[in-house]
């Protein structure tokens, strides 16, 4: 249940696009910690609000096939 699964999911994220649409409609963090077990990744909520902003913003619209629109969402169901 380490920082380090979440960032190995966030990773996983980057490159599918089902992920990234399950995300969006993540309502709490809570949700996220299930979406990422389901694609073996084992962590905490808690753990989310350790990941800086940098690095959500690489996974949640800072530049990839993730829009803006995006990153409100995932910031959203990532507790941000």
């Amino acid at each position: 249940m380490s920082l380090e699964q979440l960032k190995a999911f966030l990773e996983k994220v980057k490159l599918d696009t089902s992920l990234q649409e399950k995300l969006k409609a993540a309502k709490s963090p809570e949700d996220v910690v299930g979406i990422a077990k389901e694609h073996g990744h084992e962590f905490t909520a808690d753990k989310i609000s350790q990941l800086s902003e940098e690095e959500l913003e690489g996974v949640a619209g800072g530049g990839g096939s993730y829009g803006r629109g995006a990153d409100r969402s995932c910031r959203e169901g990532l507790g941000s």
